[in-house]
């Protein structure tokens, strides 16, 4: 599956999946206010054999079919 990646310049570290080019309608407003503005960084082919540094391919993948968007947000600290 075909993907475009973009960084939020307002959120640190985290970025949107999206599975439509330059369009970015079907993500809800109220994400889109929090995130924006939004930036393209890359776009790649994403099969489940494509290991993701900060996200699970799988769970990805899932949620370009189902919503057509995926946010990757930082990991919290872990505190012992």
């Amino acid at each position: 599956m075909k993907c475009w990646i973009y960084r939020s310049k307002r959120k640190p570290d985290h970025y949107l999946f999206s599975d439509r080019p330059n369009e970015l309608e079907h993500v809800p407003a109220a994400l889109q206010a929090l995130l924006s503005p939004l930036d393209l960084v890359m776009s790649l082919e994403l099969t489940p054999a494509r290991r993701l540094a900060n996200a699970d391919t799988t769970a990805v993948l899932t949620a370009l079919r189902q919503k057509g968007f995926y946010l990757q947000i930082p990991p919290r600290d872990i505190v012992h």
